[in-house]
């Protein structure tokens, strides 16, 4: 268990955050983008605990929460039918489409099915040649390559009952987005320590040079996270724009490059929509046409589906920093985690769903 102790350490915590504080001569906004981080800091009190010094504000970190609308709808549709075993990660059934989720197609009798891993969706398609399998291929870079192994193993495999509905996105173009927009805030990025174990730190580099922001790729745990703030505050106080590395334990320059071999075999890019967010030119994957037979999109020509999101809920606003969750008017009132208005208050990375669990902050004034 070392890293849960020794990098969650009280006293080291506080060493960091009272060195934070001291080399701060005013509030520092800095955005994580990663669920995973943003979960971390709330969880443990670091944005409270740096009062002053640094003000959080959550990106589009969140790979559930960023699927697109259409996306979930095209799932819904695939998972209706009775020739269907749909199978998906856990995080992923209660996110609501424009009517329903995935949860309540099951509980209509519909074959939804929560695996660990897309190789049980192989599994199951070659343990069930009268069904067509369709795994819901969602996430980062992170959770790409095991996707595009999924792809990888059917073919050798043989099999033909098995696709893959993919809705992968990418950050370095979505971190473009945001540094692109009138309305951006952010000073510093917490670059995701898990895209970079995959991807290396070195796309980030292009990103530094162009927008004159300094990037600090960090961990999860508290003094993870405390060590990147404090390398970001050293160079936004000393008005340095740098790349730098503080997860060397896990992420080097290059990444893995067996993984990325086998991401540009089976992917290409795209551009992709982001849930509450638009279009964003060339930040996802879909399947290249090597493997375009294991495109569920195409194989239950469900593309064509459409919709628009709700007015009712400001989880694209959250994604991009504007609006803190607990400043939603639907927040923890239309909107909870039982009655989800958007993936954000669903999802085990989702900001709203963070502030919900473990920051109970005052409602609205008109709540």
């Amino acid at each position: 268990m070392k890293y849960l102790d020794e990098f969650r350490d009280p006293v080291a915590a506080r060493a960091l955050v009272d060195e934070i504080k001291r080399r701060a001569t005013r509030t520092w906004t800095i955005m994580e983008v990663c669920g995973g981080q943003t979960h971390s800091i709330i969880r443990n009190g670091i944005d409270q605990l740096l009062g002053d010094a640094v003000e959080f504000i959550h990106g589009p970190g969140c790979p559930v929460c960023v699927t697109p609308l259409e996306m979930i709808d095209r799932a819904l549709e695939i998972a209706a039918r009775d020739d269907v075993i749909f199978c998906s990660f856990g995080d992923m059934v209660r996110v609501p489409g424009s009517h329903e989720d995935l949860f309540t197609v099951k509980a209509r009798g519909g074959d939804v099915r929560i695996v660990y891993s897309p190789l049980d969706a192989t599994r199951i398609a070659a343990e069930n040649p009268d069904k067509e399998v369709v795994f819901f291929g969602v996430g980062f870079e992170t959770t790409a390559p095991a996707n595009a192994m999924s792809v990888v193993h059917a073919g050798r495999l043989g099999l033909t009952n098995f696709s893959l509905l993919v809705s992968h996105v990418l950050v370095p173009p979505a971190m473009t987005a945001i540094l692109s927009s009138p309305t951006n805030r952010v000073q510093g990025f917490l670059g995701a320590g898990h895209v970079c174990t995959v991807m290396g730190t070195s796309e980030y580099g292009p990103l530094v040079e162009q927008f004159g922001i300094p990037i600090v790729v960090s961990g999860f745990e508290p003094l993870d996270l405390l060590e990147g703030v404090r390398q970001l505050v050293d160079l936004l106080e000393d008005g340095k724009a740098e790349l730098r590395n503080a997860y060397p334990r896990a992420v080097n320059a290059v990444g893995n490059t067996v993984a990325q071999d086998t991401l540009r075999e089976v992917f290409v890019v795209t551009d992709r929509q982001w849930r509450g967010i638009g279009m964003i030119p060339q930040s996802g994957w879909t399947l290249s046409p090597r493997y375009a037979q294991f495109d569920a999109e195409l194989k239950f020509g469900v593309k064509h589906l459409e919709v628009a999101e709700s007015a009712d809920c400001h989880a694209g606003e959250v994604l991009q920093g504007l609006l803190k969750p607990n400043e939603c008017p639907a927040f923890g009132t239309a909107c909870t985690p039982r009655t989800p208005l958007g993936a954000t208050m669903v999802s085990t990375e989702g900001a709203c769903a963070a502030y919900y669990q473990f920051r109970r902050l005052e409602l609205p004034a008109h709540a």
